[in-house]
């Protein structure tokens, strides 16, 4: 009988290069919200996959940048902190060289971890196979990847060879979850990112940015969840953008999240949503603890 194998892996990068679309795909389950904004994902975020064989726990890490907020500090605190309790290491950008300087220094950074480190080429369905061979050829001067692997996150393309690769590279081990546990975040935490989600996709420029989402409220009664959430904002100007004309922007970001909520817990959701201005909240402890950011990653 073949050994069970199980670990840990970190999926990590610059910001903007597909980390939560591929958890999402690798996962088979919408764990962590996606947007064509960068620095989307703010915390990490873990998804468990169970097959036959195997169990992997992916991490989903925040972009790493260089910050300019105490924010962006510790969401590149959070990335760097998975890096040291993993087994693997997926080290993501996409399949051209347009980004390569960037990615070599933070690639020689990274590498000093012990964990084993791939090397996953986003989109690789959007560049010509010669010149994605072009790409491996010269990321793998860098470093001696374990596995270079190019794939589409948004397609599927390669997922599954990828998800063999990882196989063969996890170490032997227990079942760290049930086999049915898809995430270790909790239903409130989900439900705020769903809401920031909502917030990115309806709102242009830096304002999704200086936005946060902290759940004042999850009451589970007899037919239904009801959920209090604040959105926190920066400027008074923004808190006036982001309710809308008569409310209007404000109900479909409510709208939109209470159906995806609904979804994903398979239970009627009664979601009210509230908009207050707290000047430089990215800047400010207490705040940012206040909203759970710095905690368990």
């Amino acid at each position: 009988m073949e050994d069970f194998r199980s670990g840990f892996i970190a999926i990590t990068g610059r910001p903007n290069v597909g980390k939560s679309t591929l958890l999402n795909r690798l996962t088979g389950e919408k764990l962590a919200i996606v947007s064509s904004k960068p620095q989307t994902t703010r915390n990490q975020i873990r998804g468990v996959l169970t097959r036959d064989g195997f169990q992997a726990v992916f991490i989903d890490t925040p972009g790493i940048h260089e910050p300019k907020t105490k924010l962006g500090g510790l969401m590149v605190k959070s990335a760097e902190a998975a890096l040291g309790e993993v087994d693997i290491v997926i080290y993501m950008t996409e399949a051209d060289l347009k980004n390569f300087d960037a990615d070599a220094g933070i690639i020689t950074r990274i590498a000093r971890a012990s964990a084993t480190l791939f090397l996953v080429l986003n989109k690789a369905d959007k560049v010509p196979k010669p010149d994605v061979l072009t790409v491996i050829d010269r990321y793998g001067a860098l470093h001696s990847f374990a596995e270079i692997v190019p794939v589409s996150a948004l397609t599927g393309e390669n997922a599954d060879e990828l998800l063999a690769a990882i196989k063969n590279h996890l170490p032997t081990g227990p079942r760290y979850f049930p086999d049915d546990y898809l995430t270790d975040r909790p239903e409130r935490f989900v439900a705020a990112e769903i809401i920031r989600e909502k917030i990115l996709l309806y709102l242009q420029d830096e304002i999704p940015h200086g936005t946060a989402v902290e759940i004042t409220s999850f009451k589970q009664k007899k037919n239904m969840i009801e959920i209090g959430a604040t959105i926190v904002c920066e400027k008074e100007s923004h808190k006036g953008i982001i309710i809308g004309k008569q409310g209007g922007l404000l109900k479909k970001i409510g709208g939109s999240a209470r159906t995806e909520i609904e979804n994903l817990l398979g239970a009627r959701v009664f979601l009210e949503t509230w908009v207050k201005v707290k000047k430089n909240w990215r800047d400010d402890d207490f705040t940012l603890r206040t909203l759970g950011y710095g905690k368990n990653g």
